[in-house]
Parts: structure tokens; C-alpha cells; sequence
């Protein structure tokens, strides 16, 4: 079989359904492999499923290989792929027993299979600068908070405010809103005006900066989604002026024909 027909079976959509298919499948055994119980009854069940699974993506790798050639190399997400299968064949015994648990890695090549999943990390990893820059401001307003509170309440509540390093543990369970109305109240029977602190720094930090982190992510995938939208449509359109290049090719050779047929028509008559 050509490294084309490969291909076309590859990228065939029933193809790519099966895949999806097999990995939710090894994802369910893996997750009932868990259970002691179902284990003990059908452990040589899922074993058999668990090592069909391995295989048919380890041959799903293979034909990928041989029909896309060094180019499997240049993507990201085949790169992915090809790392979770040989971790999956990483002998799980002896010193190696630790990969074992690694096995349930093979579930994440669900992102790879399916387009929105892809879009979603993608839109992730291309907001990762901005987010590290949201992420610095974050980190910053949680220092700048910390040494305040430290000087203000170590003396009043040392459980919480003790040291800087309680102080910023403190603050950042603050931020996601749990149990900051306790620790306010604890603080507000010596320091009436407390609470002025705790409600400047939620608003700073959840409903400012943390919001920054959704503004940035939504950004990103927008325009991933915009970018994928014009490779489309170039696509699209390279296969339009295709179709009218191959109409155009038969019209003059219609004509061509027509033309024929009329010169031989003229010499009998």
C-alpha cells in the first residue's frame, strides 16, 4: 500500500472515530482496574482489553509514521502522541513499577483526537505569556498584601499572620474564598476596622487579577479560533480555484473536440 492510500486512511473520519472510540473504551478499563473487587473477577479481561488498546495504537502510530514521514515529527500533537504510547510500553515491573500508574496518560491523547479539545489547549498554551505577565501581578499584590497584614495582624492572630510565609499561605486562601469571613471575624474582635483589608484585597485580587487570567485565556482562543477560520477558508478557496481550474481544462478540451469534429464534418462534405 502508497504512503498516499496510507494517508487517505488515516485522515478518513471513520478512522479517526475508531481511535476515539478505543481510547474512551481504555479509558473505562483503566478506571475499573481501580476497583479491587472487579479486578479479582475480571482482571484477565481488562488485561486482554488493556493490551488490544496498546496495540491498536501503537499500529495507529505506525501507519501515521509511514505515510507522513518526517513531517509526524513537525507536529506537536503527533509528537504527543508517540510520547503516551511509549510510556504505555515502559515494562511496569521492577524499577519501572511507577509507570504503570502512567498508563491512564493514553486518555489525554483524547486531545489530540478531537478538534475542540486541541483548540482549547492550544488557545491555553498560546495565552501562556500573558498569563505569566497576569500571573507576576498576581503574585506581586499577594507580596505587597502579605507584608502589610504580617506587620498589621502576626500580633493579634500569629496562627494566620505569624510570619510572612503563614501570611501569604493565609492570603492566598483568602483569595479563593475559603473561609476568609472566619478569619476576618477572628481579627475584627481586636481590629474592628479589619475588614477594610480583607475586602480591598478580594476585590484587587479575585475580582481584578484573577479575572485578567479569564480575559487573557478568552483572547487567546479567540484568535485561535480566527486563525483556524482563515486556514479554512484558504483552504476552501485553493480547492474552489482547483475545481475551476480542471472546469476551465475540460471546457478547452471540449472545444478542442468540437472543433475536430467540425474540421472532419467540413473535409467529407
Amino acid at each position: 500500500m502508497s504512503r498516499e492510500h496510507v494517508r487517505q486512511l488515516v485522515e478518513r473520519r471513520w478512522f479517526q472515530r475508531t481511535i476515539i472510540a478505543v481510547i474512551v473504551g481504555n479509558a473505562v478499563t483503566l478506571g475499573l482496574e481501580t476497583s479491587h473487587t472487579i479486578v479479582a473477577a475480571y482482571g484477565s479481561v481488562l488485561h486482554v482489553l488493556d493490551r488490544a488498546a496498546l496495540a491498536i495504537f501503537v499500529l495507529e502510530l505506525l501507519l501515521r509514521l509511514y505515510a507522513y514521514g518526517t513531517r509526524f515529527f513537525r507536529d506537536p500533537w503527533s509528537i504527543f502522541d508517540l510520547l503516551v504510547v511509549v510510556i504505555a510500553l515502559v515494562p511496569a515491573s521492577g524499577p519501572f513499577s511507577v509507570v504503570r500508574a502512567l498508563r491512564v496518560l493514553r486518555v489525554l491523547r483524547l486531545v489530540s483526537q478531537v478538534r475542540s479539545m486541541r483548540r482549547v489547549v492550544s488557545g491555553l498554551l498560546a495565552a501562556m505569556p500573558g498569563m505569566a505577565s497576569t500571573g507576576a501581578l498576581l503574585g506581586l499584590v499577594i507580596y505587597v498584601a502579605g507584608v502589610i497584614a504580617t506587620k498589621l495582624f502576626g500580633p493579634i492572630s500569629p496562627e494566620f499572620f505569624g510570619n510572612l510565609g503563614t501570611t501569604l499561605f493565609t492570603l492566598f486562601q483568602v483569595m479563593t474564598g475559603e473561609a476568609w469571613p472566619d478569619i476576618a471575624r477572628e481579627l475584627m474582635a481586636e481590629a474592628p476596622m479589619a475588614w477594610i483589608f480583607f475586602v480591598i484585597y478580594i476585590l484587587i485580587s479575585s475580582f481584578a487579577v484573577l479575572n485578567l487570567f479569564i480575559a487573557v485565556v478568552v483572547n487567546a482562543m479567540e484568535a485561535e479560533v480566527a486563525e483556524e477560520r482563515r486556514a479554512e477558508d484558504a483552504e476552501q478557496e485553493a480547492a474552489a480555484m482547483e475545481r475551476d481550474r480542471i472546469l476551465l481544462e475540460e471546457l478547452r478540451a471540449l472545444r478542442a473536440e468540437v472543433a475536430e469534429l467540425r474540421k472532419v464534418g467540413t473535409t467529407s462534405g
